[in-house]
């Protein structure tokens, strides 16, 4: 959203907080990073790492079960401590791969309560953009195409990119804990186990190496903790310099084979806790080197945690990147620029009118606006049901900027912005945003129906009358008498928000 759209609701808005944190809910470790604002950059003043192991905890049921449940709830209470009183829109949380396996089994809720924050759950894809730009903020812009390489407790993110933008994102469901858990489960380490971790990386990264292979970069780059792990016992052996070698991984490698046993793994520079997933760790480290043909990494300090500080830092300063995902897609599938700006400023207008009433905020007007201009995505498939076509590509596109909860209520708008109003497909939404969510539904179908004639000067600004769910729609009366198909449409409306538990009311303004 532009800053003239959102002027008026940032009028009231407090100063942009001093201090923020991002948090990282891995599925090996948890991060806490704490920085203030230093003009467009970032001075860290706080940083906190614990080895949750997050999924060792996950059952075949895909259930969180145990000791690591508890780990984590232990963890984020005493992020809590440190994070509870910062100003909500400061603290930017969010969990990878582990959570993005977990159903709505309660843990993200208890999770939230403990750390005092939301907790975004973020896609792979979306995970290897963060990771960039955190690796790009903390390394000098040389010009050189680069290679990153992030490997995570369950996964591992593969980018492409030059300066601070990302062109290729990949993320492949191999990481130090899965590996560990599945080919050396009694932590035994044997060549024929070995073999078969490093075949099963292979197979998984078979179908990305043509784009990812050298050729394609001219430097790697690895971050995180498995990739810094190998680097520090490299260096510690005197294997390596800075840098790490394929000749100085694959002497960590027979290392770990030479000692058979984890109790036997007796590695300088091997932190006790990094110990029982190392092995699964180095295995697709090795593979990663040979399917990509990577002769040397560099080892960066930037990762996810950082690349969430300055994403977080982006939107304070109106630079956000999902306003440029919006408008990706919105040109992507030929929307009709004209009539979703029409659209948007209807419902924003609406917005202004409901806000106080209703208790919404910016972060919901932001919502209302990019809802709108996305709303008729799906004509570019068919006019027929084309509002749950749009409402199929704003939930499975990829969306740099946006976590799964953002574009399900993205979707969620958009499918409702027209037909009947189903407070079931609300269900599936988090409760707490339900009532929001709902709301922000019938102000976007009303800028829908206000609009629907597609004329340039558009209907006269709106005011609403709101008394809890009766909304009282005020219009002039000598434009309502020059559109009655518009009076004809909104009556119907009426009829279809009644199965939203909403009353309208079309009055004359006086």
């Amino acid at each position: 959203m532009t800053p003239q759209i959102m002027q008026g609701f940032r009028r009231t808005r407090r100063a942009p907080p001093e201090t923020v944190a991002a948090v990282d809910l891995g599925s090996n470790s948890f991060h806490m990073v704490v920085a203030r604002r230093n003009g467009s950059g970032l001075i860290v003043i706080d940083r906190i790492k614990e080895m949750v192991r997050l999924a060792e905890g996950l059952s075949s049921d895909g259930c969180l079960h145990g000791e690591a449940r508890a780990r984590a709830l232990d963890c984020l209470q005493r992020f809590g401590q440190r994070l509870r009183d910062m100003p909500r829109g400061s603290v930017r949380a969010v969990g990878t791969n582990t959570l993005r396996q977990l159903p709505e089994d309660g843990f993200l809720s208890e999770a939230e309560e403990a750390l005092g924050h939301p907790i975004e759950v973020v896609a792979g894809v979306e995970e290897a953009r963060l990771v960039y730009v955190g690796v790009a903020h903390s390394l000098a812009d040389d010009g050189a195409a680069r290679l990153v390489v992030d490997i995570g407790g369950g996964s591992t993110e593969l980018i492409i990119g030059e300066d601070k933008r990302a062109r290729r994102l990949e993320s492949l469901y191999m990481g130090c804990v899965s590996f560990s858990q599945r080919y050396f489960p009694d932590d035994r380490y044997n060549r024929s186990a070995w073999r078969r971790a490093e075949e099963a990386a292979l197979m998984e990264l078979e179908p990305v190496t043509p784009d990812y292979r050298e050729g394609h970069w001219q430097t790697a780059i690895g971050t995180s903790g498995t990739i810094r792990a190998v680097q520090a016992v490299a260096q510690a052996e005197g294997w390596c310099d800075d840098d790490l070698s394929r000749n100085a991984l694959h002497r960590v490698r027979d290392a770990i084979l030479e000692s058979r046993t984890r109790g036997k793994l007796k590695l300088a520079g091997l932190a006790a806790d990094r110990r029982p997933v190392f092995a699964g760790g180095v295995a697709v480290l090795c593979a990663v080197f040979e399917a990509l043909g990577i002769q040397r990494m560099r080892i960066s300090d930037g990762a996810l945690r950082e690349g969430l500080l300055y994403d977080l830092l982006g939107r304070i300063e109106d630079a956000d990147s999902r306003d440029a995902s919006v408008r990706n897609l919105a040109e992507r599938y030929h929307v009709e620029r004209q009539q979703a700006e029409r659209v948007k400023q209807t419902a924003l207008a609406l917005f202004a009118e409901a806000a106080e009433v209703w208790d919404l905020g910016d972060e919901h007007a932001q919502l209302l606006a990019w809802a709108a201009e996305l709303h008729e995505i799906g004509l570019d498939i068919a006019h027929s049901q084309y509002h749950k076509h749009s409402e199929y590509i704003a939930r499975n596109a990829d969306m740099a900027g946006f976590s799964r909860q953002n574009q399900a209520a993205l979707a969620t708008l958009i499918r409702c912005h027209r037909r009947k109003l189903q407070r079931s497909l609300f269900e599936t939404l988090p409760e707490r945003d339900r009532p929001a969510l709902l709301r922000l539904s019938v102000l976007l179908r009303l800028a829908v129906v206000l609009n629907r004639g597609r004329n340039a000067d558009g209907p006269p600004q709106p005011r609403l009358r709101i008394d809890d769910a009766h909304i009282h729609l005020q219009l002039s009366p000598s434009w309502l008498d020059a559109h009655p198909l518009t009076m004809a449409d909104l009556q119907e409306e009426a009829r279809q928000l009644e199965g939203g538990g909403f009353a309208l009311a079309v009055e004359r303004a006086g």
